[in-house]
């Protein structure tokens, strides 16, 4: 598939804890908190390793144990998918999908077009995760998680359940639709 999303793996940097909750943060590019942070904030990245933190009730979006730089909620543009719980909840920052518009469709269907649709331009390179999504990784995962979600929700199974099932195999050994390995 595209090479959206490829974050480099760097062992020492993936094994770095966020200060302030005691998670382990992933690896994320340069070039996603030059897009994500507000420019006040993004002036004052140095040249260091930064780990997006991955818990959901930590205030903290980005950090550098190097550098102890730690960058919150507020100094960024957009609104962190995994870090909210009111809606509008982002799902998917590259085709404007959030969980209350794929929970309202399957509401109003049966089912969720998010998926198939996602993937399709995924494979036509139409992704800019490293840039759009906080995270810097393929966002696939994610929407499967919430049309699971939604359909359960619903109570909807057979055809719809399978039909999520069918179209975004993530393989098993971690790496998400884009081809990116988490950390």
């Amino acid at each position: 598939m595209s090479q959206c999303c490829s974050v480099p793996q760097n062992p020492e940097t993936d094994l770095a804890i966020c200060g302030e909750c005691g998670h382990k943060g992933q690896s994320v590019l340069r070039k996603t908190l030059e897009h994500i942070l507000q420019d006040e904030r993004r002036n004052v990245l140095q040249h260091a390793d930064y780990l997006f933190c991955t818990s959901a009730t930590c205030q903290v979006v980005y950090f550098s144990n190097e550098t102890q730089q730690y960058f919150r909620k507020g100094d960024v543009r957009v609104r962190v998918g995994i870090k909210e719980t009111d809606d509008p909840v982002p799902v998917c920052y590259c085709f404007a999908y959030t969980r209350d518009r794929i929970f309202r469709e399957i509401r109003a269907r049966g089912a969720s077009t998010a998926l198939p649709y996602i993937t399709e331009k995924v494979k036509t390179g139409q992704c800019q995760c490293e840039t759009e999504n906080p995270s810097g990784r393929c966002c696939l995962g994610e929407v499967k998680k919430t049309v699971k979600a939604g359909l359960a929700i619903s109570g909807s199974t057979g055809a719809a359940a399978e039909t999520v099932e069918e179209t975004c195999e993530i393989p098993a050994n971690g790496e998400d639709c884009c081809g990116s390995q988490p950390s």
